[in-house]
């Protein structure tokens, strides 16, 4: 089976979402503040950037809820460079500022973001070919229609329908539309022509200036890490468009759900509410749907983190309707056939497994089996009452270390808060006596470094010493998650020259950052 064990090789990086990237528009984006970042990470000898899922977010703002696999989000997508292009002015603009760091507020660019857009997609349907860019800009944007008609034909129809239904859910939608009735649907792309035009425009804008940031990262040596979950969101053109390929009833309800089962976490288990798939209808067709949105994946990073890795071994399946994820039972997933498939389809392709948790025999073999790099969390390691897997010296070279993820508090945070005897026990593990003067997060992140782990991802809150304000997500709530940005001023050539010293005492420099000197 395929291996990925040589690939990511000793080296660091740096987990930052994009929309945690500074910059004066209310989100983070594509445009030059993302590429200072790039800029930042080169010189501190990062060899990675890691973030998260980029799709259009739904209900709740998470990146791993989104209306389809392949869309890019709107909100990513510069104004500034939109300015440059001639498809807005600079008071259109200067009217979306936002004061710096402030965290996201999500309903406010619902509100108004779009209406921004809008103007830019008016002003590109209006403005003649022979002017500026105009005409290049109308080829361009055909040719990405084109080669993207898979995806794109139903995705901006499914975003045009929920914008004529007020956002609604496609399982309220008229009967003929939720089941996809051939003549409801034509007469649909007739009525709702300029919407569905509206959001292939957005993005076409999204794949422009993100093809133009990875060749940025590329030419900077920095590769990217992209996330993609294993599951899609039950409101989704990607459900919508396929309904044969997830566990739906006739009238494309969902028989069952993902989630997780009760643990020493949650008491009633974690209920995600994704619809869960039919794996022998995938198997039926060589799993061809999956190799699609791989491929895609691959297209948009460098090296691709697979969410809930263990549920291609076996998945927890919650009948639908239950309030919470205590009466689902286990299921058998595609095992090894899939990564076969996989490897046949796509070859050797550099993949993190995302095993945290729980893991049976046989998800461990599935991981072995692969060669796919797992992950291990420092946070995860300081149980007083018992030694865990991952404690340092337990670790295999074929792993990425993590001090935490973008599901975890922050170090700081969490060392404050474990209890006594767990933050004791971490003093003595790591060397960090009480009258140690820097932070918990320097002496964790030292520790992945200083480990045996090929690669090591620190959270960029961390390295910046940041508490439980800068915290990105808390598992299994709603409401201020996915909205921590970063203050402008803070990649500091300090900051720099500290990281990029760290990642050189133990072995992970960058290639072309090692010919970089600091004053």
């Amino acid at each position: 089976m395929a291996g990925g064990s040589a690939q990511l090789g000793r080296a660091a990086g740096i987990l930052l979402p994009v929309f945690s990237l500074p910059g004066r528009y209310g989100i983070g984006s594509l445009g030059k503040e993302a590429c200072r970042f790039v800029d930042f990470l080169r010189e501190a000898g990062q060899s990675y950037w890691q973030i998260l899922p980029m799709g259009p977010t739904s209900y709740g703002d998470s990146p791993y809820q989104s209306f389809s696999t392949y869309a890019g989000n709107p909100y990513f997508i510069d104004i500034d460079t939109l300015v440059e292009d001639g498809l807005l002015t600079e008071s259109e603009a200067a009217a979306e500022e936002k004061p710096d760091g402030v965290p996201i507020d999500y309903e406010e660019l619902y509100r108004q973001r779009f209406v921004l857009l809008r103007k830019a997609y008016d002003r590109f349907l209006l403005t003649p070919d022979g002017v500026g860019e105009f005409r290049k800009l109308r080829s361009d944007y055909a040719d990405f229609t084109a080669k993207n008609v898979d995806w794109l034909d139903d995705f901006s129809l499914f975003m045009a329908l929920k914008t004529a239904y007020g956002g609604k859910s496609f399982l309220e939608w008229d009967a003929a539309l939720r089941l996809r009735e051939p003549a409801a649907i034509a007469a649909a792309r007739r009525k709702y022509a300029e919407e569905i035009d509206f959001h292939a425009f957005l993005q076409y804008l999204f794949a422009v200036q993100y093809a133009e940031l990875k060749r940025y990262a590329g030419e900077a040596g920095v590769r990217i890490i992209g996330d993609i979950p294993i599951y899609v969101a039950p409101d989704s053109s990607d459900v919508w468009a396929n309904p044969e390929l997830f566990q739906l009833d006739e009238d494309r309800v969902p028989i069952a759900v993902a989630g997780c089962p009760p643990d020493a976490f949650s008491a009633t288990g974690q209920l995600w509410g994704n619809p869960l798939y039919r794996w022998q209808k995938h198997a039926e067709t060589g799993f061809a749907w999956w190799m699609e949105r791989l491929r895609h994946a691959f297209s948009m990073c460098d090296v691709l983190r697979i969410d809930h890795f263990r549920g291609f071994e076996s998945y927890y399946s919650i009948p639908y309707g239950h309030k919470t994820a205590e009466f689902g039972r286990w299921e058998k997933g595609p095992d090894h056939a899939f990564f076969e498939t996989l490897h046949e389809k796509l070859g050797d392709v550099p993949v993190i497994a995302e095993d945290l948790g729980f893991l049976t025999p046989e998800v461990l073999k599935l991981v072995a089996d692969t060669g796919y790099p797992g992950m291990k969390v420092l946070q995860f390691a300081f149980d007083s009452r018992e030694e865990s897997d991952y404690l340092p010296h337990h670790y295999p070279t074929n792993c990425v270390v993590y001090t935490g993820t973008h599901d975890n508090d922050t170090t700081n945070s969490w060392f404050d808060e474990i209890p006594e005897a767990d933050r004791a026990y971490a003093r003595e593990y790591l060397g960090y006596p009480e009258t140690d003067s820097t932070d918990p997060a320097t002496a964790l992140i030292r520790a992945a470094f200083a480990s045996v782990a090929d690669t090591v991802v620190i959270p960029m809150q961390d390295w910046l010493g940041l508490g439980s304000e800068a915290r990105i997500n808390h598992p299994s709530t709603l409401g201020g998650n996915w909205i921590w940005r970063m203050k402008s001023g803070l990649l500091t050539e300090k900051l720099t020259e500290r990281i990029r010293r760290m990642t050189r005492l133990y072995g992970r420099i960058h290639k072309i950052a090692s010919d970089i000197e600091f004053g």
